[in-house]
């Protein structure tokens, strides 16, 4: 695994030594998988120092939601969910807060409250101010695809080729990055699991996930609890396997397990405990 250093705040985190572990914080009603469940602050507070308990190295808080063909909320009520939460937690942990949002205004008021990393599911084309507020915050960003919006991604999602389209679109969001004044230092990447992919794709885009090392840059992945486990999983009368089954953990830890050995540095998840016991097992195999 290639190794890389990012700077948080006042702390460094450095990648490639082992997979990193990102816990989902969703401040939302409608999240695909827990929506509603930690939508007041003291709920989303708790829940994240649970995370971190379990060996978070890494939050990630979000007040919008982006499962497949949800609506966008406004600024001020994004800002309302998200802000009690980064301040409850700013002064109560010792591991970088991350503001999950596509607005430069949320962002910037995040970082202000104590979030220290952005993460735009959108790589800074829903907002053209998030690149230079990126900069200006001095905060790295994780640049993700995806195609189209969390409205239409799912609507026949089609590629030339998937690795290289992917591929060529997060060197562009990169590249626009540092052209706003973003350290290339500063950029994690994010190749979009479940964003405007088929199941077929998502399989692919795990199987071949060493080919994104190709960007000299930190990889980050999210196959938590996403639509592609669920549909392999679920039963044949079913529409869908229920986000918080046993079956769905269990799948979404394989797919946590083959990214690890791909060489991802951070896995983004719901579950933390369960994954840092699975990435034991594969940091002590890649280590070997």
């Amino acid at each position: 695994m290639s190794s890389y250093t990012i700077t948080c705040g006042s702390r460094t985190l450095t990648l490639g030594r082992r997979t990193l572990v990102m816990g989902i914080v969703n401040v939302t009603p409608d999240s695909f998988s827990d929506g509603g469940r930690f939508f007041s602050p003291d709920r989303a507070i708790s829940q994240a120092m649970h995370l971190v308990e379990e060996g978070a190295d890494i939050l990630d808080i979000g007040g919008e939601s982006t499962r497949p063909f949800s609506d966008p909320v406004s600024e001020s009520e994004e800002l309302d969910r998200v802000l009690p939460v980064i301040e409850g937690l700013a002064g109560q942990v010792a591991i970088p807060i991350c503001i999950d949002t596509t607005k430069a205004t949320v962002a910037r008021q995040a970082v202000a409250a104590g979030a220290t990393m952005i993460n735009d599911v959108s790589a800074l084309r829903t907002n053209p101010e998030m690149a230079a507020t990126t900069a200006r915050c001095r905060v790295p960003i994780i640049l993700m695809h995806m195609k189209g919006t969390p409205k239409t991604m799912q609507m026949k999602p089609i590629y030339e080729d998937l690795i290289t389209d992917i591929k060529t679109f997060l060197s562009d969001a990169m590249n626009r990055a540092v052209a706003a004044g973003v350290e290339r230092s500063a950029i994690i990447l994010d190749p979009g699991i479940g964003f405007g992919k088929t199941i077929g794709h998502n399989l692919q885009l795990i199987r071949d996930l060493d080919r994104f090392h190709e960007l000299a840059a930190p990889l980050l992945v999210g196959p938590s609890r996403k639509m592609f486990i669920r549909q392999l999983l679920k039963d044949p009368s079913q529409k869908d396997a229920d986000p918080l089954s046993a079956d769905v953990a269990r799948g979404t830890q394989a797919a946590v397990a083959a990214a690890a050995m791909k060489g991802v540095h951070i896995v983004r998840v719901h579950d933390v405990a369960r994954t840092r016991a699975t990435l034991a097992i594969v940091n002590a195999i890649t280590s070997v």
